[in-house]
């Protein structure tokens, strides 16, 4: 039913299959008042709308013509439509008219694609008591749902809300225990208060803390937002849709929605935007309109900015630069700027699930991003590489560093025991924000090279900086520092003479492409992959090298956008027979595995399970459940989306090891 088309973070593109047709996600789904609509949303961009089963059921007139005509006829919409239950009025009003089986079997008769269970939405900061009551009803009636539709065999999709207020456990538990009950869509619910008064950094607490405990073949749907200032930061989050009223609500009040929040149009002297109703009207014009004429054009611009955020974050994540665009957003507001910093705390989930190597160049645009993932698993993998005696750092010039860096490198200053320097048990390394230290010789792997930052640095980022370096220098006997690097930086924290020897940094292609498959596929895939008699050949135009060979066998490829080595069939099986499994690893079922061996690609209902380490585009091993090696490809999903999808495509296969 659902299947992931590009991903970025916990971001992702996808498709949404209904028996009315399919949605590209993320997306947003308007509400629908059944007697009230007023504009025709699809022409606006809307692939799939919301509207009230509950207010259908109890308006005789409407619930005999949606018996009779149907649910899309009902209110003129032949896309998918997806129903809330009743729910809403049950939290304002405290009770509603309708039982949870009557209100799923109401759902089906009048052919719903996407139907919901009478969950009990509880507000942000309520006792815990109560949370706990509500909770409980929750669960009872998402599974009677899950039960009732299956007995009966229903064509209808089904949802089941993740509840528990504010308290984080709560949400946890809700999310495992729904998950157990193989719904559809799982919603998040009974965030509109967080939104409305700005706790978004309470919101990214419930999201993550629910999102986490959800499967990832299913599409999580955030129920209520739809604010365009808030649309790529859930989507980073992992929400794949939102429904709101808000375009026509805001356009009832004459407020135009932005990405920049919200106008007023008794304040505006300029339109927002270029849409069409911006570029044809004037804002003294709007104002002179009769009302509803005005509201309708309003809500025409209210759906258009939101529909384009939506396209302009579905790009993004194609791109890989999901992550800028939710920099840039979080920073039109201070809540929300709090909402992105509190999202640095869960980096460790994200990481999993964050490609290692993307279209676009990593932007430096501030603090923040000294928390994003790529940063945290650089320097995690700096951690685990092999060290040498001694370090030399050095200041950042024009990158990629190592073909640029020549001759004397300068005067130093020495942290620790002096010692005279050992050129070839020495590592050469380049002082970088955001990326602290860079070894040269993997110094054009991606996004090392492929990344910017302003000339001008922020205080964080040197103390992020000094921070990591005092902590690095430990693994070393001794480490010379740059002498411009305690100028420009004024790190202050070495407090040692100078030395100024021919210290010469020694180009050695072959200790390059092992470091790079050091840092690719875990330690020890250097030595694994290229022993014997290692031949490297370069682009003549660039000077990148572009294959490795063992005599005229040839080992791997390097590529060129991001140098990360692409295995050929003789560096497959090296790398099998030195790297102990399960790294670098998905292992496939039996019934796939002459198909694996052929060379066609697997499919996620094929992997039994796979390297917890493996990101979306790593290249990687296809081998059976004894471990013998199939054949070798590029990952499309993490490790964690492959063990968790029945459908979609896991692996590009690059080729079988068939005979």
């Amino acid at each position: 039913m659902f299947e992931i088309k590009a991903k970025d973070n916990r971001g992702r593109v996808g498709v949404l299959k209904t028996k009315s047709g399919n949605i590209k996600t993320p997306n947003l789904m308007p509400v629908i008042h059944p007697r009230k609509q007023a504009i025709d949303v699809k022409k606006y961009g809307a692939d799939i709308v919301i509207t009230n089963a509950y207010l259908i059921y109890k308006d005789e007139e409407l619930k005999q013509e949606a018996i009779e005509k149907g649910l899309h006829e009902l209110i003129h919409f032949d896309g998918p439509i997806m129903t809330d239950s009743g729910s809403f009025q049950l939290s304002v009003y405290g009770d509603v008219d309708i039982t949870n089986t009557e209100v799923i079997e109401f759902q089906e008769l009048i052919k719903t694609d996407i139907g919901t269970s009478l969950d009990i939405p509880t507000a942000p900061f309520v006792e815990r008591e109560k949370a706990e009551q509500d909770l409980e009803v929750t669960l009872e009636r998402a599974k009677e749902a899950i039960d009732f539709r299956n007995s009966e065999n229903m064509e209808m999709k089904l949802n089941s809300v993740v509840q528990g207020s504010t308290f984080m456990d709560l949400r946890r538990y809700c999310a495992d225990e729904l998950t157990k009950l193989d719904a559809d869509l799982y919603p998040i619910g009974a965030v509109v208060p967080l939104m409305e008064s700005y706790h978004y950094k309470d919101l990214v607490d419930v999201v993550m803390n629910s999102v986490a405990h959800l499967p990832d073949n299913k599409a999580r749907h955030l129920m209520g937002a739809g604010h365009p200032m808030v649309f790529a930061l859930a989507v980073a989050m992992g929400c794949d849709l939102f429904d709101s009223a808000a375009y026509i609500l805001y356009a009832e009040d004459d407020r135009l929605l932005s990405t920049r929040g919200t106008y007023k149009l008794e304040n505006l002297q300029e339109m927002p935007c270029s849409c069409e109703v911006c570029s044809n009207y004037t804002p003294d014009e709007l104002r002179a309109m009769p009302k509803e004429q005005r509201r309708d054009l309003i809500a025409q611009h209210n759906l258009h900015v939101s529909f384009a955020e939506l396209r302009l974050i579905r790009q993004a994540i194609y791109e890989g630069s999901l992550m800028e665009l939710v920099e840039e957003r979080c920073r039109v507001h201070p809540k929300l700027l709090d909402a992105y910093r509190q999202l640095g705390k869960y980096m460790d989930d994200m990481e999993k699930y964050d490609p290692r190597s993307k279209k676009s160049a990593f932007f430096y645009t501030g603090p923040e991003s000294l928390a994003r993932s790529e940063v945290k698993r650089h320097m995690q993998k700096l951690r685990e590489m092999p060290k040498k005696r001694d370090l030399v750092i050095l200041p950042a010039s024009r990158k990629p560093y190592s073909k640029y860096i020549s001759g004397k490198l300068g005067e130093f200053y020495i942290y620790g025991s002096e010692k005279e320097l050992d050129l070839d048990n020495t590592d050469f390394m380049v002082l970088d924000i955001p990326f602290g230290l860079i070894p040269l010789d993997i110094d054009e792997v991606y996004p090392l090279s492929q990344n910017d930052a302003p000339k001008i640095k922020d205080v964080d980022s040197l103390e992020f900086i000094e921070d990591f370096i005092s902590e690095f220098i430990e693994y070393y006997d001794q480490t010379l520092i740059h002498s411009r690097i305690i100028k420009d930086l004024d790190i202050g924290l070495y407090n040692a003479h100078s030395k100024s020897d021919e210290i010469r940094f020694k180009k050695d292609d072959v200790r390059k492409v092992k470091a790079i498959a050091d840092y690719q596929f875990g330690n020890g895939a250097g030595e694994a992959l290229f022993t014997g008699n290692i031949k490297i050949e370069k682009s003549k135009k660039t000077g990148k090298i572009r294959h490795i060979y063992d005599g005229k066998v040839i080992i791997a490829n390097m590529r060129a956008s991001d140098s990360y080595l692409v295995l050929s069939k003789e560096g497959a099986k090296r790398l099998h027979n030195k790297m102990p499994y399960p790294q670098n690893r998905v292992v496939v079922s039996e019934d796939s595995v002459p198909f694996a061996l052929d060379g066609k690609s697997v499919f996620s209902k094929f992997v039994v399970t796979a390297d917890e380490n493996i990101r979306a585009n790593d290249e990687v091993l296809i081998v059976s459940e004894d471990d013998e090696l199939l054949a070798y490809g590029k990952a499309l999903l993490s490790a964690h989306e492959m063990n968790d999808f029945n459908t979609g495509q896991a692996i590009k296969t690059r080729k079988g090891m068939k005979k």
